[in-house]
């Protein structure tokens, strides 16, 4: 499960960066907020 958590968050914090370069600042930062919870560095949710 911790992986697929990390997965999860990777994936968001790349969506979100990419939102930003895209010029969707606050999506970016909405994703890489979501992204950085729900890794297992982070306050996970799922717990």
């Amino acid at each position: 499960m911790a992986t697929l958590l990390w997965i999860l968050a990777v994936v968001l914090v790349i969506a979100g960066i990419v939102s930003i370069v895209r010029r969707q600042l606050v999506l970016g930062i909405v994703l890489i907020v979501v992204g950085l919870l729900v890794g297992p560095g982070g306050v996970s949710i799922f717990t």
